[in-house]
């Protein structure tokens, strides 16, 4: 029953992995450099995975399981993390030798390979090669995923929103490079495979996790850093400046909440609390939340979700922007969840953002 149920783990998780791997470089919306070293690390990732657990007897799936798909796995996803911090190691020259450990690996094994076909195969001899090569392989995928991390935790070119995600996906690589010693110690000491299982279930896990987190999400806040960065190259403002207020009657308090808000768009952090504002004018949130109800008859939080809606109703009419997804337009503006923004906006102007977004493309 166990097994069964692994084995429909192993499987579910390696058409997932291999319909990730090719929807990343096939689908417009998520194609860029970073993710085709993501791709391809995900399909050696499942390959290996789906290599190890069936234990293939087909000599041309043995020979790609002794050539240490692994050590190609590690710069891989090491290219993604250099990639996505858009660090400089990628210009230097010295990079491409990362991959020389792979390569030897080939060729290796394809001179073992004839050697053992056109003399005699000897066990001993493979057993060493391949302890060997597993040991220099594990050290390699070490190395380098720490190495990894530590650039990620040291770069200041990328959002914390990314950063984290970057760690995460870090983080899940320890955990399954720790798993994997293990579980050679368990084979080696105990004979047993639970360990393995383990192993074969987080690997399981991974797939699913990145399809979500690290596919959607991250293409996501990708989009919704593009938007950010276009608009402060181009000195734009989401909101078009209006008089909301009758200066002459308004209070000191309402006319510098309402500069702030123009200027410096305070809307647009998605934590913004009332104690934040008050702060910013130099009162208390009792008073602040009184006299915003007295003067404009609205509570603080629809006041700053005003302020978003509109910077979305000027994107959203933006031809520029119609490449991007609601969801990052969202999230630009300032809105925590795509469900915040949805029914926010659905309140506000009593149809969704979709169908805002093909009303100006019609009109």
């Amino acid at each position: 029953m166990n097994t069964t149920i692994l084995d429909f783990a192993i499987i579910a998780s390696g058409i997932i992995g291999y319909f990730i791997s090719f929807s990343l470089v096939t689908t417009s919306f998520y194609k860029s450099r970073a993710n085709n070293y993501l791709s391809l690390s995900l399909f050696l990732l499942t390959s290996l995975t789906i290599l190890d657990w069936y234990e293939a007897e087909n000599i041309f799936l043995i020979f790609l399981f002794d050539i240490m798909l692994d050590l190609l796995f590690a710069v891989t996803l090491f290219t993604y993390f250099l990639i996505q911090i858009n660090h400089v190691y990628l210009k230097t020259k010295w990079y491409k030798w990362l991959y020389v450990p792979f390569f030897c690996s080939v060729i290796i094994d394809s001179v073992t390979w004839i050697y053992f076909i056109f003399y005699e195969y000897d066990q001993n001899l493979d057993d060493l090669l391949f302890d060997l090569k597993s040991g220099i392989s594990y050290a390699y995928n070490v190395f380098l995923i720490f190495w990894g991390r530590n650039l990620v935790k040291r770069s200041n070119t990328v959002s914390e929103e990314k950063k984290r995600w970057l760690l995460r996906l870090n983080l899940f690589i320890i955990c399954i490079i720790i798993i994997w010693l293990l579980s050679q110690l368990e084979v080696s000491i105990f004979d047993s495979v639970y360990v393995t299982n383990l192993l074969w279930i987080l690997v399981s896990c991974l797939s699913w996790w990145i399809l979500y987190y690290g596919v959607f999400r991250l293409q996501i806040v990708t989009q919704k850093d593009e938007i950010h960065q276009y608009l402060v190259s181009k000195n734009i403002k989401s909101t078009k400046s209006k008089r909301r207020i009758n200066e002459a009657t308004a209070s000191k308090i309402i006319a510098q909440l309402y500069k702030i808000m123009d200027e410096e768009e305070l809307y647009k952090n998605p934590l913004l609390s009332r104690l934040d504002l008050a702060n910013r004018l130099g009162t208390n949130e009792m008073y602040l939340s009184q006299i915003v109800n007295q003067e404009l008859n609205k509570s603080i939080i629809s006041f700053v979700n005003e302020y978003r809606i509109e910077a979305a109703k000027n994107l959203l009419h933006n031809p520029m922007f119609n490449k991007y997804s609601l969801e990052a337009i969202g999230m630009e503006v300032g809105f925590k969840s795509k469900s915040t923004f949805y029914s926010t906006f659905k309140k506000s102007l009593e149809m969704s953002p979709g169908a805002f977004r093909k009303l100006q493309k019609m009109s």
